[in-house]
């Protein structure tokens, strides 16, 4: 890769420049992360152990467990670590390590809640096809392909914004390498690395939530068409959690990376990020397991062959 750039390592400014929020900060992100861990493991566990589970349903769902631990890894052990031994400084090899996994996480889990949709549609408006077209074969090619496709995609977003020139400052004013931020400091006109960011996470993103979007229309027509009230509400519980789900991480994404970087406040920006890349990778087993009759079963019975 030929790369122009002069600076070798970027400060990370972090959540806070108050000195006295870093206990409280480092708590506060430790307990969580400790939660994301606990939460999405034990959701893979639960389904790994139950065979009832062994669905496309609950198969992707692991999957998703697997995005969310990683994704929240790419960014709070450093957070931690820089919060307990004050050393703020990423060289820029690191730096482009961090932001080209934490965009395939994303890539993937975007691909991945747009798949999970399409099973729903397949399972509530084709019945009669689900078994023959989600089958296990196409259940674990469609997971290679979603993680592929997040590398692939992360490839084109690091390999731009890594070839531009950041001759100083090298200050970034977020918590992790973020594509806004790291634009904002590149000494060259950006205008054209600003229309690719648009450009390739709108295609992607535009383009699954199109589906989830188009899915949720079909499957919202059919349960419409259900007499029973208890029906049409036992029905839509099979989706809920996902659609929250979908909500909770396009949301914020869409104002991160759709956000034209001349008015793009970083302040919001890291209140934003944390939400996404930190707070929703904890709430997504909550949300599951909350909300789903079948995952709960799952515990309880992990739980009674753990007191056996």
């Amino acid at each position: 890769m030929d790369n122009q750039s002069t600076v070798t390592e970027f400060r990370l400014l972090g959540l806070s420049s108050f000195p006295e929020m870093q206990p409280l900060l480092f708590m506060s992100f430790l307990i969580i992360y400790l939660l994301t861990l606990a939460g999405n493991l034990s959701i893979c566990l639960a389904i790994w152990a139950d065979t009832t589970l062994h669905t496309p349903m609950y198969f992707f769902l692991v999957n998703l467990s697997l995005l969310d631990i990683s994704y929240s890894s790419v960014t709070l052990p450093n957070m931690l670590a820089m919060l307990v031994a004050k050393i703020k400084s990423l060289s820029f090899s690191s730096c482009m390590a961090q932001l080209y996994f934490l965009i395939s996480f994303a890539g993937s889990e975007s691909f991945l809640l747009a798949l999970m949709a399409y099973d729903r549609y397949m399972a509530i408006c084709q019945p009669l096809h689900y078994a023959t077209i989600m089958n296990q074969r196409t259940c674990v090619c469609s997971a290679i392909a979603i993680w592929i496709g997040g590398f692939v995609y992360s490839m084109l977003h690091t390999f731009f914004i890594a070839r531009l020139p950041f001759c100083g400052p090298n200050e970034i004013n977020h918590f992790f390498c973020e594509i806004p931020p790291l634009i904002k400091l590149a000494c060259k006109d950006t205008y054209n690395n600003e229309v690719l960011v648009f450009l390739l996470s709108g295609a992607v993103g535009g383009s699954c939530f199109l589906l989830i979007s188009t899915s949720y229309a079909y499957i919202l027509s059919t349960i419409m068409k259900i007499r029973s009230a208890q029906g049409r509400r036992k029905t839509f519980s099979t989706c809920a959690s996902h659609l929250l789900i979908v909500l909770l991480f396009y949301g914020p994404g869409f104002f991160t990376h759709l956000h034209p970087s001349s008015n793009y406040s970083m302040d919001i920006g890291k209140v934003v990020s944390v939400f996404y890349t930190i707070v929703t990778p904890m709430l997504n087993p909550m949300i599951y397991s909350l909300r789903n009759k079948d995952v709960q079963a799952a515990f309880k019975k992990a739980i009674g062959r753990s007191r056996k």
